[in-house]
């Protein structure tokens, strides 16, 4: 409840309260009321103008505040609602070392997932689509656009193509790609995978349910059938807050690691 922020409101402008911007020190108070249970994820802050009363400061500072920590992703704002303390995520990890489906990862941790489409269809391919999946002029490919969802959060953005000879009818695929590409006897044996930090645009953080500008890891994945053939190319969206990748190294051996510096 917004019991107890309301309570400490008052002593924004004691001498005590360490120095800065009155901005600053009622994002710090709020900070302190989330992190001391005062405040719970889902909560509601009070209006805007009764925190500025009690508080004994301008609707201007108390708006500076409260949009500074929307943009930290501590606060969120639904429009017509009001402003709400941001549900905490529950961080999931993901192997380096497996090449799984998001739908088969989830599942395994007990997680539940659904999908909202974004795009499905058949396009002519873009000049890098043609290179990376060994396309000839003329050929199509089937484009499948997702936003990834599971227990209820939004996890990434998945954007593939794929050749229209492995998967002809993009509508076939209703929960995972791989599920469907198996059935053909076309599932990946192995991928490459390049990850990135990005910062994320606005149309992409509204998807996600973060404030533009929120840190994302990009994964750029072109996954291989057994033949060596390319039959996928993958690039994905992954919120930083939620999602983290995990892989295990080993140090080879002596002529392996020659001329290394460690």
């Amino acid at each position: 409840m917004a019991d107890g922020l309301i309570d400490i409101l008052p002593t924004l402008n004691d001498s005590s309260t360490s120095g800065g911007p009155l901005y600053v020190k009622l994002q710090r108070l709020i900070e302190t009321a989330v992190r001391d249970g005062m405040l719970q994820p889902g909560d509601a802050l009070p209006p805007e103008r009764e925190l500025a009363t009690i508080a004994d400061i301008s609707r201007v500072t108390v708006r500076k505040a409260v949009q500074g920590l929307v943009n930290t992703g501590l606060l969120v704002q639904r429009h017509g609602s009001g402003t709400f303390v941001a549900p905490r995520s529950e961080r999931v990890e993901q192997s380096l070392s497996h090449l799984t489906s998001f739908t088969e990862d989830m599942a395994r941790r007990g997680m539940i997932v659904r999908s909202t489409w974004l795009d499905r269809g058949i396009y002519a391919p873009s000049p890098e689509e043609m290179v990376t999946l060994g396309l000839s002029s003329g050929e199509k490919v089937a484009r499948i656009s997702r936003l990834r969802v599971a227990n209820d959060t939004p996890m990434a953005i998945e954007r593939a193509a794929l050749s229209i000879h492995v998967l002809p009818n993009p509508e076939l695929v209703t929960l995972s790609l791989y599920a469907v590409l198996a059935e053909g006897g076309n599932r990946p044996a192995r991928a490459i995978q390049r990850i990135s930090a990005a910062i994320l645009k606005e149309a992409d953080a509204k998807l996600l349910e973060v404030p533009a500008g929120s840190a994302s890891l990009n994964i750029e994945r072109i996954s291989y059938l057994e033949s060596g053939k390319v039959i996928e190319f993958t690039r994905s969206i992954y919120r930083a807050d939620a999602y983290e990748f995990v892989a295990e190294l080993k140090l080879g051996d002596s002529s392996e690691i020659s001329g290394a510096v460690l």
